[in-house]
């Protein structure tokens, strides 16, 4: 039960890096979500990983078993180093795009935009075994907690420097889950 809640909570923190910062840049720029934006953001994105995790979690019933961890972990470390990877390969100083939330729509569309992320990698989780229960719990409960740090963050020079690092160490959580999955 433990191992199956960590692995959760670590695809949940994987997920939401790039909500922190983005969160962060909504900070730096004085922009405040509300309530209510904040629970559109982590409802979207949490329906939407859940729904992929439920995907392969059904894939992974078709597939002989041990398969479907191995091909799941596999994929996992693989999108990891494809972060990892990425960032490597982005020139100096470039930065994510300025994304600014007012209105509902544009709220929608941001957890649209972050729930795109977390679906491939919510497949690749859910045929691995994670869990999409505790994971959509854990995605839900991180998303909010995600905003609310990154913004705070966003105010710091800390949060410059988190920002800076954040895709790769996304990269190196999901390698980990994927490590995890495949050898246990």
């Amino acid at each position: 039960m433990l191992g199956t809640f960590l692995a959760a909570l670590v695809f949940a923190a994987a997920c939401n890096l790039d909500t922190v910062i983005l969160a962060m840049g909504c900070g730096m720029r004085g922009v405040r979500l509300t309530a209510a934006q904040t629970m559109v953001i982590g409802g979207i994105t949490t329906l939407v990983t859940w729904m992929s995790l439920v995907l392969g979690d059904t894939a992974a019933a078709v597939l002989p078993e041990g398969l479907a961890e191995l091909l799941g972990g596999l994929v996992l470390v693989g999108i990891g180093l494809w972060f990892m990877l990425d960032w490597l390969r982005r020139p100096e100083g470039e930065t994510e795009p300025d994304r600014r939330v007012s209105t509902l729509w544009e709220c929608v569309s941001l957890a649209a935009a972050l729930a795109v992320n977390n679906a491939g990698i919510g497949v690749a989780a859910g045929v691995s075994g994670v869990s999409p229960g505790w994971a959509a719990v854990g995605n839900f409960l991180v998303t909010l907690a995600a905003l609310y740090v990154g913004r705070r963050l966003g105010d710091r020079l800390a949060g410059r420097m988190l920002g800076k690092f954040a895709v790769p160490l996304s990269g190196v959580l999901l390698i980990a889950l994927g490590a995890w999955e495949v050898l246990g």
